[in-house]
């Protein structure tokens, strides 16, 4: 089955929930992300608050199906919606839409510190097999009132889709084609550095990308600020 970057983009907010009730002190946050790429699309953001027990993803190891489908076909919905079942997540957020190049979302959350004081985020650069750029577990303890936290954020290969750049499997504009396939046909089915697109322009004749469409690390920033 296709999943189109777009449909996900208006519905996944329908699917968070609640999240669990805080009976202790609650801090305030906004998370903003700036998309540094030259023409790379992101997908609607993913942000979840969890404690020090959960990890969006770790370098070197495989990626969850949950973000896989990110990864792959834009989709946010399924990392969201973990908050429904793990214990060890307060709450899943979307963001409000596809990031362009050059463009930034903000999101503003709360939460108790104590309970769960980290904070990962994802998104998908649309335009590529399975890129996304990511963090896990950034912690959000340490901020006061009005301070503010700001990092790159590195491009990274999920290792769940072969970077073949046909059309047929890029989700984005650029190829229109399939967005997640639960067969992971990546040799090496680990999350990594992502190495950057071919291109048809690079001599890879049977790519749908053009140099346009390359980029470098960082491939977005983000900034944390506390502001309650």
């Amino acid at each position: 089955m296709k999943y189109r970057i777009l449909l996900v983009a208006a519905s996944v907010a329908l699917l968070a929930g609640c999240p669990k009730t805080d009976d202790d002190k609650t801090y305030r946050f906004t998370v903003n992300v700036t998309n540094l790429t030259a023409n790379q699309p992101m997908s609607p953001l993913a942000l979840l608050t969890h404690n020090e027990s959960y990890q969006l993803f770790s370098v070197g190891q495989s990626a969850s199906v949950e973000l896989e489908r990110l990864a792959e076909g834009g989709s946010n919905a399924e990392l969201i919606t973990l908050m429904n079942g793990n214990a060890n997540i307060h709450e899943g957020i979307s963001g409000h839409g596809l990031i362009l190049p050059g463009t930034s979302d903000q999101v503003t959350f709360t939460v108790d510190p104590d309970s769960y004081g980290y904070l990962s985020v994802a998104s998908m650069l649309v335009n590529t097999n399975d890129a996304f750029v990511g963090e896990s577990g950034l912690s959000l303890k340490s901020l006061s009132v009005g301070e503010h936290f700001e990092m790159n954020m590195n491009v990274w290969d999920s290792g769940t889709e072969a970077n073949d750049e046909l059309a047929s499997t890029i989700p984005g504009p650029a190829g229109g084609g399939e967005g997640f396939n639960a067969t992971r046909n990546d040799s090496n089915d680990v999350v990594s550095f992502h190495p950057g697109v071919v291109s048809q322009d690079d001599g890879l004749a049977s790519s749908t990308l053009s140099a346009v469409h390359r980029f470098l690390n960082p491939g977005a920033k983000i900034t944390i600020t506390r502001i309650e």
